[in-house]
């Protein structure tokens, strides 16, 4: 096994002492430099402090190292083979009273093929989410950005595989206009995806989940927004629930007659499929034209901060 290191350095014009307090906001609530929403977000089981343990979408860590406002490190666990023992840490090194480096250090041993796998396909990916979080360091400190990284082909292709896929739910109690839609139903699903931090949160902006499909809105309640049609055969509701960090496509069918019931027997194999890729699609959409999570700090009255 080899040791991979990867490093990464900013230098900011702004304070130390400024820069190190954005960086104890790490995997908070909220955190202004993590890049959510285009990047599955940070996450810590406690405050942040040594033995909270974290993730982004890849696998869990454990702080092992903090000092406040200067030091942050994470260890990995060991692999079933020992592979992929190491670390990652964040360190603020004070350049004079008003400018501070900023710095990413990332030390792992990895076999020879997870040592592939990272040259090939990982390494793009982490680049890009540690230059974005140093991105948001400096816009956050600073209120400006001088040049922001730029997604190479691979690193859009790897953010799509890895996108967060929607998981099969009960249609929700909160989705009152699809549940009251119909005396009686003779489908219905729900598929279901977490809100990142920053994604849209009016169910108006996800009206396009069934974009080029012909259905008017026929309700609005709270949180939900019903969609739907009538035929001679079925009558189809659509109900979009953004709700508890949560959206929900949810569908509810009503046949009329035999030909209706085959219709809706050859529809709802395929029918899974086309919600989950359109949800899917739409949650990515919205999450990539949000707003980052540095220009949301920056934008933050400063009362709020």
């Amino acid at each position: 096994m080899r040791t991979v290191r990867n490093v990464h350095t900013r230098t900011v014009q702004a304070p130390a002492s400024v820069v190190g307090a954005l960086l104890d906001r790490l995997g908070g609530d909220p955190d202004p430099l993590f890049p959510t929403p285009a990047w599955h977000p940070m996450r810590l089981d406690r405050p942040l402090e040594v033995g909270a343990v974290g993730d982004h979408g890849l696998g869990p860590y454990r702080v092992t190292v903090h000092e406040p406002g200067r030091r942050i490190r994470f260890a990995f666990p060991p692999g079933p083979d020992g592979d992929d023992t190491g670390y990652h840490e964040f360190t603020v090194h004070p350049l004079g009273s008003d400018r501070c480096r900023v710095d990413h250090v990332l030390e792992v041993r990895r076999a020879f093929a997870r040592r592939l796998v990272w040259h090939l396909a990982i390494r793009a990916g982490h680049d890009t989410v540690v230059e974005e979080t140093l991105d948001n360091v400096e816009r956050a400190a600073t209120g400006q950005l001088r040049a922001s990284v730029r997604w190479s082909a691979r690193v859009r292709l790897l953010n799509r595989l890895l996108w967060d896929r929607p998981t099969a739910v009960d249609l929700p109690e909160g989705a009152r206009l699809a549940r009251r839609a119909f005396p009686r139903t003779d489908f219905q699903d729900a598929w279901q995806l977490p809100l990142r931090p920053g994604m849209p949160t009016e169910p108006e902006a996800w009206e396009g989940v069934l974009r080029g499909a012909p259905f008017p809105v026929v309700g609005r309640e709270g949180g939900e927004i019903l969609l739907g049609k009538d035929a001679g055969h079925l009558d189809f509701r659509a109900s979009i629930l953004v709700a508890d960090g949560r959206v929900t496509l949810g569908t509810v069918v009503r046949t009329h007659h035999r030909g209706g019931r085959l219709y809706l027997a050859l529809v709802r194999r395929v029918h899974p499929f086309m919600a989950r890729t359109m949800l899917r699609r739409t949650h990515r959409r919205l999450a990539l034209a949000a707003p980052g999570a540095g220009e949301r700090w920056a934008a933050r009255p400063p009362v709020g901060r």
